[in-house]
């Protein structure tokens, strides 16, 4: 997170940390919900009779969509566990950083989640060439969305 106050703000290090903090975790609410709607969908699959079926690579990505959902919900959960332990601590900034960092990496992981998801359902419904386009669709969908497009706006706002 940026650490630089804004132009047109007028607040102390501590507030512009309490602000970030607020922010964040409204982003952690959204993204929470549905990693841990993935991760249930997930942790059903096992038990429908088709599953028995499934072939070694959808296998394979079955444990890697799961194992990263599993993953994903840990880092978007991990600033409310640090939170608890540095509360009073007077360690806001730390904090901000900390939970930027895993939520940035929680993305990126469930990014990876989901088309591991899209591989197995698209190869199981549609067969293996309508799955990788799948998987090659999510991933610039992903890459021009999560990352070109903001990279973009930024650069933007950094010309002005």
């Amino acid at each position: 997170m940026e650490s630089a106050p804004a132009a047109d703000r007028d607040e102390t290090d501590t507030e512009r940390f309490d602000r970030n903090w607020d922010e964040l975790l409204q982003e952690l609410r959204v993204t929470q919900t549905g990693v841990q709607l993935l991760a249930g969908f997930l942790l059903t699959l096992p038990f429908q009779q088709r599953f028995a079926t499934i072939t070694e690579v959808q296998r394979n990505a079955y444990l890697a969509a799961l194992a990263t959902a599993v993953l994903a919900t840990a880092l978007f959960v991990a600033p409310v566990s640090a939170h608890r332990l540095m509360f009073r601590r007077h360690a806001k900034a730390e904090l901000v950083r900390f939970a930027d960092i895993a939520a940035r990496t929680g993305l990126v992981v469930l990014a990876i989640s989901i088309t591991a998801a899209t591989f197995l359902i698209f190869d199981v419904v549609m067969g293996r060439g309508v799955a990788l386009t799948a998987v090659a669709v999510a991933v610039t969908v992903f890459a021009v969305n999560w990352w070109v497009l903001p990279l973009v706006v930024r650069h933007r706002l950094t010309r002005r």
